[in-house]
């Protein structure tokens, strides 16, 4: 008897998890077509989209040196819709400036980023650029 109540329960668990699935596998079909009706009409409008395309900009600046005030050094990342793209960074101080360009793949740098050029890309990415405002990040 209680091998027949355990197996029971086994099988109402499984059918349970199995409609669970297709729920889900529902839901998710759903949501593809309505991203894919979306992106049907954007083509309709604006013609196709190349993600290749630069498309994502963010503008950070920030004072990076003490000597100098204003805000005059940035990081500036420019992606496409893949993540890929660069973020160039430019360091002003009073007697000279530095400049980086950094490659971005997938979000990521391919080199360490600094915590301002990884804001610009995160700021990028989201679609909160052009100017980001300034913030306090950990130092």
């Amino acid at each position: 008897m209680l091998v027949t109540v355990v197996e029971m329960v086994g099988v109402l668990a499984g059918v349970t998890g199995v409609a669970v699935g297709l729920i889900a596998l529902r839901a998710a079909r759903r949501s593809v077509r309505v991203c894919l009706d979306a992106l049907d009409r954007r083509a309709a409008v604006e013609g196709p989209v190349d993600s290749r395309a630069i498309r994502d900009v963010a503008l950070y600046r920030y004072e990076a040196l003490d000597e100098m005030t204003g805000r005059l050094s940035f990081s500036l990342a420019l992606i496409n819709g893949f993540g890929d793209g660069v973020v160039l960074t430019s360091i002003n101080g009073r007697t000279e400036t530095r400049t980086y360009a950094r490659a971005v793949r997938g979000g990521k740098g391919l080199q360490p980023l600094s915590p301002e050029e990884e804001h610009a890309v995160r700021a990028a990415r989201l679609g909160i650029g052009p100017e980001v405002e300034p913030q306090r990040l950990p130092g």
